[in-house]
């Protein structure tokens, strides 16, 4: 049996060209990306650029307060990937005794109490120093500009904004200042402008110039000099403190009771992003390389491992047989994600192997599972969470509403919207004592956001390659304008990563102060013959390395160039515990385009799985850049889902 042919028509062309190639999930960060190769910049100038231009275009999906992941590789060393670890710890009275006493059984989605350190903006700036060419002042000119003159906001910024403005209102007046201006939800199209982002920007690169207040103030005299002072500024001076100062008063969270958040000075000062090896897995030639287990990376990897042993008609997303196996493979390795994945000592070795792989591979049959399956790894007791499948309101206990209950079967998450199942869609509008989201106005390619601040997950997403091979694949996220109450004299707010740590003593992402929650953030670089050929991701929380697998399997098996295979129908399971709050499963659960096809679609309903239809064009936000070592030639596609991801290149 032959792999499924692409379809002859795509929405997009595959670029192609020898200069440089850039894809993201807006066109305005792509263009940024562009723009900076076009002036002599290489790879990682323009995909810091591109990042903080991302700050500014896509406020719901990410911002500086937040968190990112990138893996890339250089020109002078093409074979060896490299992980840029932009997640940041729990603070230091981030512990389960104080969530406990708050009265939580679980972190919640939104609010300042879920903050992580944010490790994003470290990150980039400690990726710009050492690889890139570039001064700051010249990389984060476009976002300072953005930001200050202004930029046609987007439709699902506005919904968003619409979907919690009763909670900027009644609960958050610093998100309401910000966002609402003079009481009014801004209309898509309509220019947007945050001054205080720019501000806080400006006085990044001003810190280069020895006007800082984080060190003593004598002008740095090298590039990296300048570029580290910006960094002491982030994490000791004015920034630092306004976080610190800004979480000091109780505020409405998800779970509808205050809380004061618990970030400090001293927790901003203790982080710095760093530079990891990463996990990587070989299959059909290709080495995949992913961030280690303090994030869900190796899940695709373990996926991997299983599919690896099957035949190719096995492997095609877009039959009966593919898909079945498919959701399968997948189910088993986010079992194992929940069991045994956290910031520690993860057996990932043991979990890679092919004896294990052969194992898990003997539990798929012609059956879905509505079993939650971990493997067995010598020594160790796998975790298995409360597996929740609905959220049930309980009696109030207090004039807020008490803390949301979560219940069994008989609050079915079968009851969700297509879009709230799937993890994306239009932001909703949803009632915080229901805690899901409303089927009112769903649509493609974005989150569910509820009226509370709950978000289920998405991000932003930005490849990168120039002429002379540097390749770089990154996931900012978090710090979304819903998360926390905007902090004035920054222009955003702090980022919720906590919800995804446990409030269990002995899971393996228990939260506990100094460690990272394990991030759902999961870029790609895929290497062939030694050399870095391909990076790619996709925005959408748990889904993100389900969709990139589909891309990965019709590449490297199919044959597929890169737009046919984000073009292609895409799935996921939704059969394990969700990272974001409130950690519900769907037991057999499976997600599916419609354009997936009828039959296939009735087989896996004969096969067991509990199919969710989300539309033609809902699924996946990917995008990639690839480069033949051997011409030079490279290539970019980007997701057409929701009319915002675009490449550019020649």
């Amino acid at each position: 049996m032959s792999f499924t042919r692409p379809e002859t028509f795509t929405t997009r062309p595959t670029l192609q060209g020898t200069f440089g190639m850039a894809a993201s999930t807006h066109w305005l960060a792509t263009g940024t990306a562009q723009a900076v190769l076009e002036r002599g910049g290489n790879a990682f100038d323009a995909a810091t650029a591109a990042a903080f231009v991302l700050y500014v275009v896509e406020p719901h999906l990410n911002g500086p307060g937040g968190d990112m992941t990138g893996v890339f590789s250089t020109a002078a060393g093409p074979g060896k990937p490299i992980v840029l670890m932009g997640q940041g710890p729990a603070p230091a009275a981030a512990t389960v005794q104080h969530f406990r006493g708050e009265g939580l059984e679980l972190v919640p989605g939104s609010g300042a109490l879920a903050a992580a350190v944010p490790g994003a903006v470290d990150a980039w700036l400690l990726l710009l120093r050492d690889h890139g060419t570039w001064e700051l002042a010249e990389v984060l000119d476009f976002a300072i500009r953005y930001a200050r003159d202004g930029h046609p906001v987007l439709a699902r910024v506005c919904s968003t904004i619409s979907a919690v403005a009763e909670l900027f209102r009644e609960h958050w007046p610093t998100s309401a200042e910000l966002w609402m201006p003079d009481g009014r939800i801004p209309e898509e199209g309509d220019l947007v402008r945050n001054p205080s982002l720019a501000r806080t920007l400006q006085k990044l690169v001003q810190a280069g110039a020895g006007l800082g207040e984080a060190f003593a103030a004598e002008p740095a005299h090298t590039r990296e000099q300048r570029i580290d002072a910006a960094r002491r500024e982030w994490s000791e001076g004015f920034v630092a403190r306004a976080m610190a100062e800004s979480v000091r008063t109780p505020h409405r969270h998800s779970s509808g009771t205050d809380h004061r958040g618990v970030m400090t000075m001293a927790d901003m000062a203790g982080f710095r992003a760093s530079y990891e090896e990463p996990a990587t897995f070989e299959f059909r030639g290709h080495t995949i390389a992913k961030t280690g287990p303090w994030g869900q990376g190796p899940a695709l990897l373990q996926t991997l491992t299983i599919l690896a042993g099957f035949d190719d008609d096995h492997l095609d997303p877009s039959t009966e047989l593919g898909a079945h196996t498919i959701l399968e493979a997948q189910k088993l390795a986010l079992a194992d994600r929940e069991a045994y994945y956290g910031d520690g000592d993860v057996p990932l070795d043991y979990l890679l192997s092919d004896d294990y792989a052969a194992s898990r591979r003997e539990l798929i049959t012609e059956e879905a599972s509505h079993e939650f399956r971990p493997g067995s790894v010598p020594g160790r007791e796998p975790y298995v969470p409360a597996l929740r499948t609905g959220y049930v309101p309980p009696a109030p206990s207090n004039d807020d509403g008490g803390e949301p209950a979560l219940g069994g079967p008989s609050a079915s998450s079968r009851g969700r919207s297509a879009a709230a199942a799937a993890g994306v869609g239009e932001p909703t509008l949803g009632d915080p004592t229901v805690g899901e989201a409303s089927s009112r106005e769903t649509g493609p390619g974005e989150p569910a956001v509820l009226s509370n601040g709950e978000m289920r997950g998405d991000t932003c997403h930005i490849d990168v390659v120039d002429r002379w091979g540097n390749m770089v694949s990154a996931t900012p996220s978090g710090g979304w304008l819903q998360s926390s109450p905007a902090i004035p004299e920054l222009g955003f707010c702090l980022g919720t990563r906590l919800q995804m740590t446990w409030l269990e003593p002995g899971t393996p992402s228990t939260l506990t102060p100094g460690k990272r929650p394990r991030t759902t953030l999961t870029p790609t670089l895929v290497l062939r013959d030694g050399v870095a050929v391909s990076a790619l991701g996709s925005p959408g929380g748990d889904q993100q390395d389900q969709w990139q697998l589909l891309y990965l399997l019709r590449t490297i098996v199919g044959g597929y160039s890169p737009q046919q295979a984000i073009d292609a129908p895409a799935f996921h399971t939704t059969s394990m515990p969700g990272s974001f709050w409130p950690r519900t499963w769907e037991p057999g659960g499976a997600v599916v385009e419609d354009r997936l096809g009828d039959d296939i679609i009735a087989g896996l309903e004969a096969r067991g799985h509990r199919i969710t239809k989300a539309g033609d064009w809902t699924l996946g936000r990917l995008s990639a850049v690839v480069r033949d070592p051997r011409t030079g030639v490279m290539q970019a596609a980007a997701n057409p889902r929701g009319a915002q991801g675009y490449a550019a290149g020649r």
